[in-house]
Parts: structure tokens; C-alpha cells; sequence
């Protein structure tokens, strides 16, 4: 049976003996083993049912750590690690020879962030290594951004998960990495490509790759609901189209009053794309369970983290 606790010492305890245990980070919650075990690293892939040529991403607790692990870092992958660590962004640097091909997929590179949640930079600041750890879901559904959530996906395959309460953030991180000592974005996210320019300077996007992907995240069908789901601009004239279907609805900020609506889902009454974020994936949970016949969602504006949003929905409703 999976235990459901905050008791962070249980989850050294059985971290230390090369199991997976679930931990929460202000993203969703993460499948996480020792980076330097191979018979953790196996499991992650293994209960996941996840690609081996999908590379994981590392979480430490200190940027002082930064330096065990890569072998250099561009001048702007210290400043975006300055402005946003602890927090929703990775980054995909060169890797020293140590760290396991099994984590970067046989890459030369090893994606890395600090997590930004006190329970989980406490667990790591505990253990003598830094921990993979993916989505805790099983590949290409939904991700869980509450321990119920990955209960639910794992059950007894799971020992433990780290409870750390509801997911702040909603969506993973940003995944940024370098060519040529510039900034490519390989996956928008929880920071949105506005604050990362911010920072930076214009970024080129990268953010869609079929085979051998840079980065996690970057498939074309990825985070989907077990039921069938299309994204729209027009709502109404969608749900028009379908007169004998069960429909949920995934929407921004405004209810609509169509027949044969079951149910509906807003993610921000007050048409905030932060908050949207933060209830998308709880959202489409809640609608997956409903036994439906599709779900329609709301294209969000294109900008900011609406732009985030709609890349998971396209993700999310891509055949």
C-alpha cells in the first residue's frame, strides 16, 4: 500500500534504498530516485512506461551543486539560475562524465533545476545525491499536481509519496537550454517566455521534436486525458456539431449555457492565466473521471502563460 505522508525522513529512508518515492515541487509532483542508481533510474522508466530516449531532469537544492554536475554553463545560463532558482525552470547544460547516460538519454547535456518547495529542498538538502524525477504519472497522461492524483495512477507500485499539499504552479517547468552560448527554449512552462527575454534577450523556440527530444516534454502527444479532447476557439459552434455527445467543458473564465453540457470547468472566474495554470491539470482530472464522450477546451489568449496552457492543451488534444 502507498504511504501518503509529510514524514521526510520515510522518504530518505526508502530513497536510500534505491526505491521511488513521490515528491511534490511548485510544478507537479515528481517520480524521483537516486540519480546514481541504476535500478532506481530503471523504475522510473519502467512504472511510467516511459520512453528510454526521453532524458529525465535532475532537481538539487543549492546552485552551489551546479558545478558537481556540468561541465560548463554560458554566462546566461548563470543569470537565469540567478533570477529563477529556486523555481519553475530548467536547464539543459553539458554534463560531466560521471552523470549516468541513463538520465540524459545518451546526451551530452543533463537537464537541471532547483524546485521551489519547502518540503522537497529540505529532502534534498538530506541526501548524499540529487534525484531524477519526471512527472509522477504514467507516460503522456495527465500530470498530478496533488498526492491523490499519483496514488491514484500507482497505487501499490509505489511505496511512498511525499505529501506537500496541492501544486502552486500547475504546469512544469520552463526548459531553456544552449547553442552556441544562446538561449533556446525547448518547453514553455510555469515562467513564461516574456520573463525569460526579461532576462535575456529574445529566445529562439524550439519547443516540438517527434524523436530523440532535447528536452522532456517536447513530444507532440503528451499530457492527455484518457478521454477524447479537442481545443477550440468557438465553443458554442463546437458543441453544436456534436448534438449526441456527453461534453465536458474546460474553460477560461466565463460558464456557457449550451445543452448537452454535463459539466464544466473554469479555470480562473477572474480571467487570471496564473491561476488557469494552477487549475489545469486538477481540472482535467476532474473532467476524465466524468465518463464523457469528449472534452472541449478553450483556446486561452496567446501570451504569457496562456501561451503555456495552450501548448499542454494542443499537446493534450494532438491525434
Amino acid at each position: 500500500m502507498t504511504i501518503i505522508s509529510k514524514n521526510i525522513q520515510k522518504a530518505i529512508e526508502i530513497l536510500n534504498q534505491e526505491e521511488l518515492v513521490a515528491i511534490p515541487t511548485e510544478t507537479v509532483y515528481g517520480l524521483a530516485g537516486n540519480i546514481y542508481s541504476k535500478k532506481a533510474i530503471h523504475k522510473i522508466f519502467e512504472i511510467k512506461n516511459r520512453p528510454i530516449f526521453n532524458p529525465l531532469i535532475v532537481h538539487l537544492h543549492t546552485i552551489n551543486q551546479l558545478d558537481d554536475l556540468v561541465s560548463y554553463t554560458p554566462e546566461k545560463a548563470r543569470l537565469l539560475a540567478t533570477n529563477f532558482w529556486p523555481g519553475s525552470l530548467t536547464l539543459v547544460l553539458k554534463k560531466k562524465l560521471h552523470v549516468p547516460d541513463s538520465i540524459t538519454s545518451g546526451k551530452d547535456s543533463v537537464a537541471i533545476r532547483i524546485p521551489n518547495h519547502p518540503l522537497t529542498l529540505s529532502l534534498l538538502e538530506q541526501l548524499s545525491f540529487p534525484l531524477a524525477a519526471p512527472s509522477a504519472n504514467p507516460f503522456g497522461c495527465i500530470s498530478p499536481t496533488s498526492a491523490i492524483h499519483v496514488e491514484e495512477y500507482f497505487g501499490n507500485k509505489l511505496r511512498m509519496v511525499l505529501d506537500g499539499g496541492n501544486c502552486k504552479n500547475g504546469i512544469e517547468s520552463t526548459i531553456i537550454g544552449f547553442e552556441y552560448d544562446e538561449p533556446v527554449l525547448y518547453r514553455l512552462g510555469a515562467i513564461s517566455i516574456e520573463e525569460i527575454e526579461k532576462v535575456v534577450g529574445k529566445v529562439e523556440i524550439k519547443n516540438k521534436k517527434q524523436t530523440t527530444p532535447d528536452a522532456p516534454g517536447m513530444l507532440l502527444k503528451h499530457y492527455a486525458p484518457l478521454t477524447d479532447t479537442h481545443l477550440e476557439i468557438n465553443i458554442e459552434e463546437c458543441i453544436k456539431s456534436f448534438p449526441d455527445k456527453k461534453i465536458g467543458l474546460l474553460l477560461f473564465c466565463k460558464e456557457i449555457k449550451a445543452s448537452p453540457i454535463i459539466h464544466q470547468e473554469i479555470l480562473s472566474k477572474n480571467g487570471d492565466l496564473k491561476e488557469a495554470a494552477t487549475n489545469l491539470y486538477a481540472a482535467l482530472h476532474i473532467l476524465d473521471k466524468l465518463n464523457l464522450d469528449m472534452i472541449i477546451a478553450e483556446r486561452l489568449p496567446d501570451f504569457g502563460l496562456g501561451k503555456s496552457i495552450n501548448d499542454r492543451l494542443e499537446r493534450a488534444t494532438k491525434k
